[in-house]
């Protein structure tokens, strides 16, 4: 009876070697927050992924527009031997004054924060170039912001200027066709920039105006106001 006994106790625990024998203090599994041994292509926790942004899917409209019916007409009314000396767009530049943030600083922010909303894009700070004494204003202070736009982001803006905004100014009758600098380039003032859709009237502290400038790459007045005119900018008839 004794010996069935030991035999039963016996296979009740297992050997030291077996897979399921306690481990020692020296074999205890590895904590997963200390392994030393990490795979090749993993990144710590909370890394950015550094790159290009990406095109988007498709062209904005008015750059098909520009390809597909603006470059040809411009071709076959100046004569131009190669596409790359048609006119095209090269920039959009936005400048908005803020005499007001001399006093304040926080106007300059919420300045900054309304144009960032209009363009889509972090506007940059502007200071004063050098100090007048009748304006109390001195070398080096914040006085405004400015964006430049180029690519997409500049097709899609002036879609929404011509479209939405320019359409919206109290008793309007068309924009001016001399406000061009002899170099083909066209500079335009708004008021308010309240026309714009995604500024929100009830958050607006103070209406402000600014400057539009859009740059382009022809040689002159004529080829710059024809191109504009093709590009369905809005001019005063009269």
């Amino acid at each position: 009876m004794a010996d069935e006994k030991q035999q039963e106790k016996g296979a009740k625990s297992p050997a030291k070697g077996a897979p399921g024998a306690k481990a020692g203090k020296s074999a205890k599994p590895a904590k997963a927050g200390k392994s030393k041994a990490a795979p090749a292509d993993a990144s710590p926790r909370g890394a950015v992924a550094v790159g290009r942004p990406a095109a988007p899917a498709q062209k904005p409209r008015l750059a098909k527009h520009y390809e597909e019916h603006v470059r040809p007409e411009l071709m076959k009314r100046f004569g131009y031997g190669s596409v790359m000396q048609a006119p095209r767009f090269l920039k959009i530049v936005l400048n908005m004054g803020v005499g007001d943030a001399l006093q304040d600083a926080k106007i300059l922010d919420a300045a900054m924060n309304e144009l960032g909303q209009i363009t889509g894009q972090r506007p940059s700070m502007r200071r004063a170039k050098k100090s007048i004494s009748n304006f109390k204003l001195r070398e080096g202070v914040p006085i405004g912001c400015s964006v430049t736009l180029r690519g997409t982001r500049m097709y899609e803006f002036y879609d929404r200027l011509i479209n939405v905004a320019v359409p919206r100014i109290r008793d309007f009758r068309g924009l001016s066709p001399r406000s061009f600098d002899g170099r083909g380039n066209y500079s335009m003032g708004l008021t308010e920039q309240i026309i714009f859709p995604e500024i929100n009237y009830d958050k607006v502290a103070k209406v402000r105006g600014m400057d539009v400038t859009i740059v382009t790459s022809a040689r002159n007045d004529e080829e710059g106001r024809e191109l504009l005119k093709l590009m369905n900018l809005p001019f005063r008839q009269r």
